[in-house]
């Protein structure tokens, strides 16, 4: 009887304690942010993945909330750590990166504060390591990009509607590290390297950002050497 008593008083005490605090959310368990106040976080379950989750999120009196979320893709090769990366691996790089601007084969979505840049016929995105265009968008291609180095925007009607530019590689670009890195709208499956969303999250996106609050995105994975807490 002592013994059934003391087990009513464990589980009563128990049942009586207060629930553990929810976990701290994802920005503020990072080591950056970027300084601003939207983030955008792309996260895959390990480094083999082609699939994972875009976050969008707001810093609002001294919080992260989360403003939207999405189903997102990565490389077909999965994820590779940004600082060693190699061109051509069909790899998404993590890491934290800034939003240079945005772009797109259609109008702007409404709302969207970005600078923002409409595709045209003569639109590329050089990726010859041999140019001085390197990682750089062109309009008409200068003689030393070669076309089958470089992407022309416009071919890819889907997946360009609507896009950010990443900063990956690109304030100073190193030869064979990769170009050509965005945030844009899914094609049929996994990127070359890119991060992409369906159609209606990146309209969201778009519209949500705001350059004055210097968003940035974080690409990385739940654990592991390219955890995104590590950026």
């Amino acid at each position: 009887m002592r013994t059934l008593l003391a087990l009513g008083a464990v589980l009563l005490s128990l049942a009586s304690a207060p629930a553990p605090p929810p976990p701290a959310p994802l920005p503020a368990r990072m080591a950056d942010t970027g300084g601003g106040s939207q983030l955008i976080t792309a996260v895959a379950a390990d480094a083999s993945a082609t699939t994972g989750t875009v976050t969008w999120w707001d810093r609002r009196g001294g919080r992260w909330v989360r403003a939207g979320s999405a189903a997102a893709r990565f490389g077909a090769n999965g994820l590779a750590e940004g600082a060693t990366r190699r061109q051509g691996t069909n790899t998404t790089p993590t890491g934290l990166y800034d939003l240079p601007y945005a772009f797109g084969i259609r109008p702007a979505p409404a709302g969207t504060r970005y600078r923002y840049v409409r595709a045209t016929e003569d639109s590329w995105w050089c990726q010859d390591n041999g140019s001085r265009a390197y990682n750089r968008w062109v309009e008409k291609l200068p003689a030393d990009c070669r076309p089958a180095e470089a992407e022309h925007i416009v071919a890819y009607g889907t997946q360009y509607a609507h896009a950010l530019v990443i900063g990956f590689n690109y304030a100073r670009p190193v030869r064979m590290r990769g170009a050509g890195i965005f945030l844009h709208v899914d094609g049929k499956g996994a990127t070359a390297g890119c991060v992409s969303v369906p159609a209606d999250a990146m309209r969201a996106i778009l519209a949500w950002a705001d350059p004055g609050r210097r968003p940035h995105i974080a690409v990385g994975t739940r654990r592991g050497p390219t955890a995104i807490t590590r950026y």
